[in-house]
Formats: C-alpha cells, structure tokens, sequence
C-alpha cells in the first residue's frame, strides 16, 4: 500500500511515496538538486552535503536532502504539505560553502586531468560555487594506489564520496575496498594492498564524479569532445548491454554503459568495457586464399571464383559464429540452402530445438530476477557467464531472495544453497515433498550451457520444465554466445548438429572461432579477425567487426535490440551481409534484396518478432519429452572469462586480465 504525501518544492506542491528523500521528491517535480556521494542504485552515504535545501519549520539550518524522507517532514501548523526550498540565499551559501572546502585540498589540475569536459566537480563548481578560495595553507597529498590494470588513481583528487566503496562492496559484492582515518587523514584504500578482482570493476571510474579512479587503458589519449558517440549492443555475452561506443576518427577509443532497467541497469562487465584494444589488432583486412599450402593475398574477384570453383557440384553447408548478427545469419541461411545445404548455429552442442522459443529462450526475463523470492541456478557461474546478470541476482538476495544451485562450487559474491552437482540434485528438487508450498512465491529457474551443452541436454532442459511447472516458476536460458537466440529464431539448425554440417564438401564458416574443424572440407571463413577459424581456412573473407555493421542481436531472455554501426571496417573489409550477396550472384545463386533494408523487409516477413526491437514477446512452446540423464555433473561452460572469443583473445587488456586471475586462482593457501 504507498504511503503518498503531499510536499511543497520552491512553491509547488507535488504528491510522492512518504519513503521517497526529498532529493529524489525534488527530482520528481523537475528541480535540479546537485550531488556527489548520492547515486540512485547505492546506498545513502550522506558524506558530500552538497544536496543542502532549506526545510521550512525544520532545524534553522540546511538539511542533506538525499538522507532525509519526505515523511518525516513536518507540516505547517494547519496542515499545510511540509515546505521545501532549494534556491534561496540560505541554500545559495550552503552550496558555496561546501564546494568552497570540496576544493580546499583538491590539486585543480583539470588540464591533464582524464575526467575533464565531463567532470561533475567541474559543472558543479561553475553553476553553485563561487571563484575564489579563502584557504592559503599547503593542500594535503595522498599516496595513490595500484588497482590493477583498468583502474587508474590519483587520489588527492578524492572528495571521499565512497561511490566506489559502496558500489564494490554492494554491487559487485567484492569488499576489497573502504576508508580509513579521520578528517584530515581520511583516504579511500585498498585491502591489503591488494588490486581488485572483481568482473565489475571498471564501473567505479563512471561513479567517480572528480578524476581520483580513472581508465587506465584510455589515460591520456582522447577528450571528450573529440569523439563521436554511438548507441549500441554489446556482444561480449549474451546478456545484451547496452552500451555506447565512443570513435575518433577510425579508432574506437573507448566503451561505456548506457542505462537500462531491463537489461544492464547502467553496468557493464569489464571484459565488455575494456575489449576495444582487440577491435585494432590482429585484423583480417583483405581476401585470401590457400596456395601450396599457405594464405595468400587476393583480389574479391579471385576469391569468390575459388569459391565457385569449390562449391561446384558439391554438398555445401554453413556455421553461424557466436558474434554474428540476424542480418549475417539470415544471408547465409539463404545463400546455403539454395545450394540444398544446411546451416548450424548450435556449435557449443546445446541441441536447444529452433521451433520452440520456451525451450531456448525461457520464459522468464532479466528482470524477473530482481522480484524473485527463490532463484535456482542449475549448471550455470553467471559470475563469469555474465557478470552483470550475476549483479542482478546478488541484488535479489540482498532484497531477501534465496539461492540454490545445482552445479560447480565457486564463489557467486552472494550465499548460496548447494543442493548438488548433478542428476541427483535435480531430481530432489523435482521430487519435493509438498511443491503446493511454493505456489505463493515468485521463483525463478536460471539454467546454463553447462547442462545444455551436453548429450543429454535436452533431458536435463525437460526436467527442469517439469520443476517450473510444479512449482510455477519461470524460466531464464543462460546463452554465452550474443548470436545464439537469433540464429536460432532464424531456424539455422541441421538434423544432426554441427557434426552433420561437417560433412559437406564446402563449409562457410561465419566468425565460428570456438571449435576444430576437421581435415577434409574446403573450408570458407567469413570474419573480422585472424583467430581459430581463419587459420583453418582454403579462402578467407574480410567481414566487419559488430561495431563496424548495423545488426540486430537477440539476447538471452529473447529480446531484439539494435546494434548501430560506429565506424568502418579495415582495409578491403566489407559488411557481412554484403559479402554474402555478392557471393551468391558468382555462385549463381543470386540472393532477393540489394540493401540492408530489404534484407531486414525479408528476414522480418520470416520471423516477424525481430522487427519488434527491444521488447520481449511471450515465448511459448510445448514441453519437452522425459529422457535419460546421466550422472556427470554440470560443468561451467567458459574456461576464462576474459578469452571467450576472437575480439577478446586479440585485446592485450584481456590477456593482461586472465594472466592476473590465472595467478591469483595458482597461488598456494596456508594451511590453517
């Protein structure tokens, strides 16, 4: 039941949540309420007393409006709603004063500062503080601190907001940092010395709002206000962030989080933010085909007649990579099955069954999770899944949730039930003894590749059906490949799986980096980076990047989001669905639409619910048959969090990364 109050702000009287603190009943009603320590997503620190307004009937005296609710306020002798002022002389010198001693010891060294053009302490000094100091004693200095390779410090530029303090501790729940001292001998430090390990990291340098935690990758190399900035997807999991791409020139130079409530909130993984570097190397850009044994340059022409050449009179099939797009899918679906080939999107061997969305996209959403009452996570480590999702569950326990788990042991940052590893963990949960207790809670089932991408995966995933029917769960299928979903919307599934597809003559191999194929096909690769599969190729072809092509990418709970393009391919690289009509007029196999228009006008006439960008339609399926389930237990599908895929493996920040957690995880324990 709310508790709605009436509330007076600069004369205008608003109705809010009693629970609401007046910063955020200012915001509501349009006035601007400046702040550092306050953020929206953390808990109340109280610390910078830069949100002061003037309370009528309070204390004669400005009061912290981020820590103060509006039911507590009281009302005007006849019960007038409860007075708020924020722009009077009281407030005005309240606001001076503070920014005056926030500046006391800070170095004002905004000319080689990171933060600056986009600093809060900047913008707040120019609109409430005033241009002069009365203090003439030495500044303090503090000792700056290693963090590890992504953060940068320089802490004398602190105002002791405790932004990064709360978020690690809260958030990314690794309390690895905190503040120690009193007044002047105050800082913001490290545990132990240690650097941070925590996937979630690069968010404390967005919620400094001064230069003390900047991007260390990034120091130094581009201002704000030389880079053009777009609005996209990241691909870096399955999870869709949305994210904004920053580029000067042809050079991304750096990635940040955009706000979304049903997605990523406003974090994004670290391995997301700091990738850009392996978008620059280790590039494929121009066609080339195998002579006598090695990779050779060649023209377009050259390399489609080889092609040709090789396909012709063959059995052709097609692979669809993890970070391709339902534009590139759909092109080469339609390319290779009017050669009478198949394509096949599944390469991690989940047989998820394209003709049922329930059973590969779930019926639950991201969101589902944050009201949940019981999460149980079968065969699934969001923690390096998707760092962002496993956020989100820590939230949810935070919030009073429980969490079971089927699967591995590792640490989650949040306390966990471990029922079991396999089979016989399952089947006690779908034997409970009185399920009807559960139909009063709002449960959510979280299931992982670790036990789909196995023989019995299917059996496993209809067992787990089987739990969230009895007690009225929902249903969120983990996916570590961002092109997954849509390939499989698209229906680029073969009979047999990817073994089948291997046994034709020709194989495309759309970015498909993360498995051997075999000595015996000629071999077709179509991506942006030299990995895995352009070592194994007969014919190479230059494709664009995710960042260099409009998609559109189907995250793991189902939901289409368009990624735009940020600039533009290397050298002789070309859009991938490009390459693919181009190809098919050599093949003789002309493809219907000349634009990504009409191509997009095609895919949508097939699978109408892709055009429906950002909204998750209702999945819906019949539930699969009962098999047989062995007794292996569920093992975490990724291998390193930070070498999933080609752009990582090329990105010198991520080997610098996994190097890091690969000796942290050798290092010996003592005994106890």
């Amino acid at each position: 039941m709310s508790d709605l109050k009436k509330i007076s702000i600069d004369g205008e009287v608003i109705e809010v949540d009693g629970a609401m603190t007046i910063l955020q009943a200012c915001e509501a009603a349009g006035v601007e309420v400046p702040r550092f320590c306050y953020h929206e997503r953390l808990s109340i620190a109280g610390n910078c007393r830069m949100c002061l307004v003037e309370v009528k009937g309070g204390p004669p005296k400005p009061a912290a409006s981020c820590a103060m609710q509006v039911r507590d306020l009281r009302p005007g002798p006849e019960g007038q709603p409860p007075e708020v002022f924020t722009n009077t002389p009281m407030v005005k010198k309240a606001r001076e004063g503070v920014m005056e001693f926030l500046l006391i010891n800070h170095p004002l060294d905004c000319p080689i500062c990171d933060q600056g053009g986009e600093c809060d302490l900047q913008d707040q000094a120019m609109a409430y503080g005033v241009d002069f100091s009365r203090y003439r004693e030495p500044k303090r200095a503090a000792v700056d601190m290693d963090l590890g390779p992504l953060v940068g410090t320089c802490m004398t530029r602190c105002i002791s907001c405790t932004r990064c303090v709360r978020f690690i501790t809260e958030v990314a729940g690794v309390p690895e940092m905190g503040q120690t001292g009193r007044g002047e001998d105050s800082e913001i430090t490290n545990y132990l010395a240690q650097t941070l390990t925590s996937e979630l990291q690069g968010n404390i340098v967005d919620l400094c709002p001064v230069g003390a935690l900047t991007s260390k990758p990034y120091a130094f190399t581009a201002r704000p206000w030389e880079l053009k900035k777009t609005e996209t997807i990241d691909v870096m999991d399955g999870l869709g962030s949305n994210i904004r791409v920053d580029v000067r020139g042809r050079e991304v130079m750096r990635i940040l989080p955009r706000n979304h409530d049903g997605v990523n909130e406003e974090w994004l993984a670290d391995r997301s933010r700091f990738v850009w570097d392996g978008l620059r190397r280790q590039r494929l850009d121009k066609p080339y085909i195998r002579r006598d044994g090695k990779l050779a340059p060649a023209t377009w022409t050259e390399a489609f007649e080889a092609i040709a050449a090789a396909a012709k009179g063959k059995t052709v099939s097609g692979l669809v990579g993890d970070l391709a797009s339902t534009e590139s899918a759909f092109a080469l679906k339609s390319l290779v099955e009017s050669l009478g080939g198949v394509v096949e999107s599944r390469l991690n061997g989940a047989m998820l069954p394209a003709d049922n969305r329930a059973a590969y996209a779930g019926t639950a959403t991201i969101e589902d999770l944050e009201t949940a009452d019981r999460i149980l996570l079968v065969g699934v480590d969001p923690r390096s899944e998707a760092p962002v999702l496993n956020a989100r569950i820590r939230k949810a326990w935070l919030n009073g949730a429980t969490v079971g788990r089927i699967g591995a042991r590792n640490d989650l940052t949040y306390d966990v039930h471990h029922a079991g590893e396999g089979k016989a963990a399952l089947k006690d949960v779908l034997e409970m003894k009185n399920p009807e207790e559960n139909h009063d809670l709002n449960t959510v089932v979280v299931v992982g590749q670790g036990a789909l991408a196995r023989a019995d995966g299917l059996s496993i995933l209809a067992m787990v059906q089987e739990i969230c029917a009895r007690t009225q769960s929902g249903l969120l299928i983990l996916h570590t490949a961002a092109s997954r979903v849509g390939a499989l919307d698209l229906g680029c599934v073969a009979e047999g799986g990817v073994p089948e597809a291997l046994k034709a003559d020709v194989v495309f191999n759309l970015g498909a980096d993360e498995g051997d194929i075999p000595a015996g096909p000629f071999v077709v690769y179509q991506g942006s980076h030299g990995d895995r599969g352009a070592h194994r190729a007969d014919v190479i072809l230059p494709g664009a990047a995710w960042t260099e092509e409009s998609g559109i990418f189907v995250n793991t709970e189902g939901r289409p989001q368009m990624a735009n393009r940020c600039g533009f391919p290397p050298g002789d690289a070309r859009e991938n669905w490009a390459i693919l009509r181009a190809l098919s007029a050599t093949l003789g196999q002309t493809l219907p639409f000349d634009s990504l228009s009409a191509l997009r006008a095609k895919m949508f006439e097939a699978v109408p619910h892709l055009g429906q960008i950002d909204e998750v339609p209702v999945n819906e399926g019949p539930a699969l048959p009962a098999g047989d389930i062995d007794d292996a237990a569920f093992i975490a599908p990724v291998v390193d969090h930070y070498l999933t895929n080609p752009i990582q493996r090329a990105s010198t920040v991520m080997a610098e990364l996994s190097r890091l957690k690969a000796d942290r995880e050798a290092q010996p324990m003592a005994a106890e």
